[in-house]
């Protein structure tokens, strides 16, 4: 007589997914500015592209200094498809374009990742690095294709309208980036559950044993490099329909270092990891950028003091705090969260301070000595202004550091309760 079991439902699955389905449905209704939907439709992209670098970097061990090659072209490939669907050269429905720069990132990953991958470790680092740098020169030397310095426009008003949709209006455009990106968020996940998401973390960790036993490591690091070039393909379609332009920009150094720094951010050993990057790396993009001139060296710091203290991103922070939340230790360490709080933020102040006095020096002196900082009248050129800024960091620093100490010692004993507790309820 035959049996069925099924395994029960992962009600927490359910629970987060549809949770995710409904902050990508009415967070455009609650941000209602025409800034929040800009940064939400970019902050879809953004989450797409980092997941895909992640499956590099996070889940193979790919450290990559040229993800954007890839979406970069995915966005040129899918612009000039957007300008033949105006020409009325082809008939693509404006809402498959992110499919097209898909499949040209999965082109073009095939062509370049095939040698990428023939090495692993720092090789890999610099062959992709070296990638990057030849596609950034070819984007200024090949302007049919490129557009040179002014890049490639387009209009995404084009062709045959499907329920009255034609994509002017942003919120239009940001329900499609939605759609994308629970799918592709979906997909992605899905992979780190099929055999080769699981190889692809053991040549990560180990992969002598993997040849061992008979898979050929290369193959396995080159079809991922693939399937992160598709979905990195579609976050640069989605990226040229949503901003109707595309530079030599796309391709550069620099927003292949800004993914593989807000991947770190938001922690690349976990999946949920690089969805909290993308988001950061809007919101410093968008609006640190809006309202300091030092921003990139603020984002310097702050990935300098999480290599030192949360190597393991933000996402390794929610994480071990929520195994302490579940014992229901985190009211013990609550007082030592705020102290460490305070005490940083002063420093950050007085740290601010300097840095801000030292770019109006730079930057805008010809606009008078003073500024303003955090609500306070600033000299740049008086004493007393640098002195307390001084005073103030030292003050900060030095009681973070006594509180950071105190901390640990009352972590480690709560860990060792939290192991006691754990041997208890296995012998119970």
């Amino acid at each position: 007589m035959k049996t069925y079991q099924f395994k029960p439902y992962n009600v927490g699955r359910w629970v987060i997914w549809s949770l995710f389905a409904i902050v990508l449905i009415f967070a455009p209704l609650i941000f209602t500015s025409n800034l929040s939907g800009t940064m939400l439709a970019q902050m879809g992209i953004a989450i797409i592209a980092c997941l895909s670098y992640n499956i590099l970097l996070g889940q193979g061990g790919m450290l990559s200094f040229g993800h954007a090659v890839y979406t970069g072209l995915g966005s040129f490939v899918a612009i000039h498809a957007l300008n033949a669907i105006t020409a009325g050269t082809s008939s693509i429905p404006v809402s498959l374009l992110p499919l097209v720069g898909g499949f040209a990132g999965i082109g073009f990953a095939v062509l370049l990742g095939y040698v990428t991958t023939k090495k692993s470790g720092t090789p890999f680092a610099m062959i992709t690095l070296g990638v990057a740098e030849l596609v950034f020169a070819m984007s200024l030397m090949f302007s049919e294709f490129f557009g040179g310095e002014a890049g490639i426009s387009g209009n995404r008003v084009a062709g045959q309208t499907v329920w009255g949709i034609t994509f002017g209006p942003q919120i239009q455009v940001y329900y499609l980036i939605a759609i994308y990106t629970f799918i592709c968020v979906a997909l992605m996940y899905a992979f780190t559950q099929t055999p080769l998401g699981r190889i692809l973390n053991a040549v990560r960790d180990n992969p002598e044993r993997v040849e061992f036993i008979g898979y050929n490591t290369q193959r396995v690091r080159y079809f991922a490099f693939i399937i992160a070039g598709f979905f990195a393909g579609i976050s640069g379609g989605l990226g040229a329909l949503n901003f109707e332009i595309v530079t030599s920009e796309v391709v550069g150094a620099g927003r292949s270092g800004g993914y593989l720094l807000f991947t770190f951010l938001g922690g690349a050993t976990f999946f949920f990891g690089p969805i909290i990057g993308g988001i950061l790396m809007v919101l410093a993009f968008v609006l640190l950028s809006e309202l300091t001139k030092a921003w990139l060296l603020y984002l310097g710091l702050l990935f300098l003091f999480m290599v030192m203290y949360a190597p393991g991103g933000i996402a390794s922070l929610i994480m071990m705090n929520l195994r302490v939340a579940a014992f229901g230790k985190l009211k013990q360490i609550w007082v030592s969260y705020l102290a460490l709080f305070v005490t940083g933020f002063v420093a950050l102040i007085g740290a601010g301070a300097m840095i801000e006095m030292v770019y109006h020096l730079q930057l805008n002196s010809a606009l008078g000595d003073t500024l303003k900082f955090m609500g306070t009248t600033l000299n740049a050129k008086g004493v007393d202004s640098w002195v307390g800024s001084i005073f103030i960091m030292l003050t900060g620093l030095g009681l973070f550091e006594v509180v950071r100490r105190h901390f640990l010692i009352e972590w480690g004993d709560i860990q060792v309760e939290i192991e006691k507790e754990i041997k208890r309820r296995e012998t119970a």
